[in-house]
Order: C-alpha cells, then sequence, then structure tokens
C-alpha cells in the first residue's frame, strides 16, 4: 500500500524557524497564535493540535521552542497530536461553559511569557488570528504584557505570509483531500434521487468521504436547491430535492487538515434554457480564470479580466464576489483575489476557482482547486465539468 501523504515532525521544526526569522525581521519578542475548532488553521499550521470544545493557542519567542497553549481538558490528546512537547493549560482556554475547574493548577499568561522568553526583555507581543481572539484572551494577554510593559500587535500577517505558498508535502495532503471529494462527488451524482432531503444527500457525501481516508468535512458540505441555490453561503435543509430545479453541489474532504472543494451545479431532468444558458456562461468563466492565471501575474489583473469576460456576456449582475480565493488548511482562507489585490501570483500558491452566478430564483457555483506554475495552473479536481442533468 503506498505511503499516504503528511506532513513530517522535521517541517513543523522547520516553520517555527521560518516564523522566528519574521519575527526578528518585523521587531517582535513573542507571538502568540490563536485558533479553536472552525478555524483552527495558525495552530495547526504550527502544532497540528486541532481544538475541540476549548480554544487553542501558540507562543513563541525569537529563540527557543514554541509552546502549546490548550484549555483544563485536553493535556492527553494534545500530547498524542503535537510535536510540540512543552504544553501548558490555562483557564482562558477552557469551554465556553466558563467551568471554573476548582483546586487544578493552570498557569496564566504571566507565566506563558516567562516560559517562552526567559530573562530576555519582552517589549512587544504579537497576535495572529485576531480577528477570532475572544475578548477573555485578548484581554489576559493584555494584562499580562501591561505587567511588563510591552505592547500588543497584530501578527496575523506573519502567518499568512508563511502559508500563502505550499510546501511539496501540503500539496501532496491536498490533493488527497480533492482525490477523495472527486470521488465523494461521484458516488453522490450515482445515488442522490428526487425525493430525497438535501439533508440526506450531504448524509452519502460525508459517507462517502469518511469511506476513502478523510478526517472531517473542509467545509459544511453544500446541496442547496431551489431558492436555497442562490445562497452564496448555506446549510442543507429538510427540502425536498425536485426534478427541473437547480442543485448547487459543494462537497469537500479534509485531509490531514488541508481542505478541499468540489462544486458543480446539478439538475434533474433537462435544464431550463435560461438555467442552461447561465450554467454554461459559468463554466466558460470559470475555464477563463485558469486561463488567466499563471506565477508574475498581478491577482487584480486576474479578476479585472474575470469581471470583463462577465460583463461581455451581460450578467455582471449576477455576479457576488471575484472568481478566486486561496485555499489550504482552510477552504478560504488569504489572499482573497479583488480588484482591490496587490499581490502577484507566485508558484506553488493554491486557490479555489469559484465561479458564483446567480438570480432571483437559482444560483450555481463551479469549484475547483489549483496551484499555480510558471506557465499557469495546475487542476486539483477536474472531473464532472460538464453540462450535469442526472
Amino acid at each position: 500500500m503506498a505511503r499516504k501523504p503528511s506532513i513530517p515532525k522535521a517541517e513543523f521544526a522547520k516553520r517555527w524557524e521560518a516564523l522566528q526569522k519574521l519575527m526578528v525581521r518585523d521587531d517582535i519578542d513573542i507571538v502568540i497564535a490563536h485558533g479553536h475548532e472552525a478555524d483552527p488553521a495558525n495552530v495547526r499550521y504550527l502544532s497540528d493540535y486541532w481544538p475541540l470544545f476549548e480554544t487553542g493557542g501558540v507562543a513563541i519567542a525569537k529563540t527557543g521552542d514554541p509552546i502549546l497553549l490548550i484549555g483544563p481538558e485536553t493535556l492527553t490528546f494534545a500530547q498524542t497530536r503535537s510535536p510540540i512537547k512543552n504544553i501548558m493549560q490555562l483557564l482562558e482556554y477552557r469551554e465556553s461553559a466558563e467551568p471554573d475547574y476548582p483546586g487544578m493548577p493552570l498557569a496564566t499568561f504571566e507565566d506563558v511569557i516567562k516560559a517562552v522568553a526567559g530573562r530576555k526583555k519582552v517589549a512587544k507581543i504579537g497576535i495572529a488570528g485576531m480577528s477570532i481572539v475572544p475578548s477573555t484572551i485578548y484581554e489576559a494577554i493584555r494584562k499580562a504584557a501591561r505587567g511588563i510593559k510591552a505592547k500588543v500587535v497584530r501578527a496575523d500577517d506573519l502567518l499568512s505570509e508563511m502559508r500563502t505558498v505550499k510546501s511539496k508535502n501540503e500539496l501532496a495532503c491536498m490533493k488527497e483531500a480533492f482525490r477523495i471529494s472527486e470521488e465523494a462527488t461521484e458516488v453522490v451524482l450515482g445515488e442522490m434521487k428526487p425525493g430525497m432531503t438535501e439533508q440526506e444527500v450531504v448524509g452519502i457525501a460525508q459517507g462517502a468521504m469518511y469511506a476513502r481516508g478523510a478526517e472531517y468535512e473542509g467545509h459544511p458540505t453544500y446541496v442547496l436547491s431551489g431558492k436555497a441555490s442562490t445562497h452564496a453561503i448555506g446549510r442543507p435543509s429538510p427540502k425536498v430535492l425536485k426534478p427541473g430545479e437547480m442543485i448547487q453541489l459543494n462537497i469537500g474532504a479534509l485531509y490531514n487538515g488541508y481542505s478541499s472543494s468540489v462544486g458543480r451545479p446539478v439538475c434533474f431532468g433537462k435544464m431550463p434554457a435560461k438555467m442552461r444558458e447561465l450554467v454554461e456562461v459559468g463554466l466558460e468563466a470559470h475555464y477563463k480564470t485558469m486561463d488567466f492565471m499563471k506565477a508574475g501575474v498581478p491577482a487584480a489583473e486576474v479578476v479585472i479580466k474575470f469581471e470583463e469576460f462577465i460583463a461581455s456576456k451581460g450578467y455582471t449582475d449576477y455576479l457576488l464576489y471575484g472568481p478566486c480565493h486561496a485555499i489550504g488548511l482552510m477552504e478560504v482562507e488569504r489572499p482573497w483575489m479583488e480588484t482591490s489585490s496587490e499581490y502577484p501570483l507566485e508558484e506553488n500558491m493554491t486557490f479555489q476557482v469559484d465561479t458564483f452566478l446567480y438570480t432571483k430564483s437559482f444560483g450555481l457555483r463551479w469549484e475547483d482547486g489549483v496551484r499555480v506554475t510558471k506557465s499557469g495552473v495546475e487542476m486539483m479536481s477536474d472531473k464532472f465539468l460538464e453540462i450535469i442533468e442526472l
């Protein structure tokens, strides 16, 4: 049996060293990365730890080993998951029911700073994941910082910079995730029938993903039909699937921390003429976006050309957002690709080409993962890129 892709322990050590170099460059003495169950990316990137119920963090100074920060209940779990050996339990990382844990010895952020920095002076503490840090943790970090007259700053850009271009091992994990998603999509297309509910079809997709090696869903599975197919973000319901209506199908497996998603518009029976026309325009735009992409191209240029193509077809009013967002440890992560984007594409950046168009009565999404190359893109999913009428 072929060895499954993974992120070796040595790669985590390289990540710590790379982050420390960026901290020296930006003059940040300590970085505290934050994550929770829904968005564990920064913490998992540095520690392979994925919190549940509780939250989690990683503290690291300019030199020395990092410390994994967890809540009171997950020590044995964290010890089995993470290459970080030094683990500290804090009350602030407890679950949202806020137990007191009387008599249990727990660390404080003052303890964390002393442990990670030693006797070195700490003038600046950076938080990575600021947009998802709860006030309880933020205020506890600020309190500890005030005690040593240190400043608290955002450090999101440091982790984003590191995560943008994927390593060989990361790409292998992502390709495995997309393989699982494509196979699950094939199972769903073969088994879904009119009369099933959206949620029943989600069950088929989940079963197929787990049976093929997924550790979880990369995102909540989309089976959104009829008017619900207009949702750019939505959840499946008990609604019954009917012939002749649009079904927005988005299936994404999570493998070894890395996300994927395969999006296809589907209809039972022949699509109505207007629906088919928009689906065809969407598919053509989907391919055009990939034609516009290669290393060195400004991200904004891809978006501008995509929007010009949509306008040439007369469908500007059917467009909600630009054609791409990055993918990796999250199904949607930095950087987005928008007309305001100021970065060039680089080799081994990974994006979801996400072509979403909608009317008042239905919407459609073509979605596939790609790796940027010197000459264009390598598709990580490319099956069922055709009009799907079951």
